[in-house]
């Protein structure tokens, strides 16, 4: 059986070098409290900067709960996370779907951000069923990563335009 992979594109303000810093090292502010898998609201959600790193979510009691691993680093223009979470949403050191994400210079500036999650057949009997949520998910998931990285670059220009200002 094979399972359409769940694409979805979001244009942000940010350059591509700054899209991918907001979404990899800064997930824990946009991702929504409540909606990871761990038993207690996350703190931080930690992307290991290199291939072979950890993705995990810590609470505020530094209990972690894993999602997977960092299978390409390649700032500023590609992320490919392994995503080990089966079908029960637990995490499974023997399972694996990617979670692709490229960072495109959009036309008119900003950046382009794709993220295609695929193999979801590897999701076995459930496959069908977990893909239709994860494609309900991932929309809500990237337009709220869209709306911080557009306030975080307003804030940018914002304050690069106050310090302009107070030049003599």
């Amino acid at each position: 059986m094979s399972i359409a992979p769940i694409v979805r594109t979001v244009q942000v303000k940010a350059p591509p070098a700054r899209a991918f810093e907001l979404f990899a090292n800064r997930m824990e502010d946009w991702w929504p409290k409540g909606r990871t898998v761990g038993k207690n609201p996350h703190e931080s959600i930690v992307i290991e900067p290199l291939a072979g790193g950890r993705w995990f979510e810590r609470d505020a009691e530094g209990q972690e709960t894993h999602w997977g691993k960092v299978l390409a680093w390649e700032p500023p223009s590609r992320l490919l996370l392994g995503w080990q979470l089966n079908s029960a949403f637990a995490y499974d050191p023997d399972f694996l779907t990617e979670v692709e994400l490229t960072f495109a210079p959009a036309e008119g500036g900003g950046t382009l951000v794709t993220l295609e999650h695929r193999d979801l057949e590897r999701f076995g009997a459930d496959a069908a069923r977990h893909a239709a949520l994860l494609g309900g998910g991932w929309p809500n998931f990237l337009a709220g990563f869209a709306q911080y990285a557009d306030a975080q670059e307003t804030d940018v220009q914002n304050t690069g335009a106050r310090h302009a200002d107070a030049q003599p």
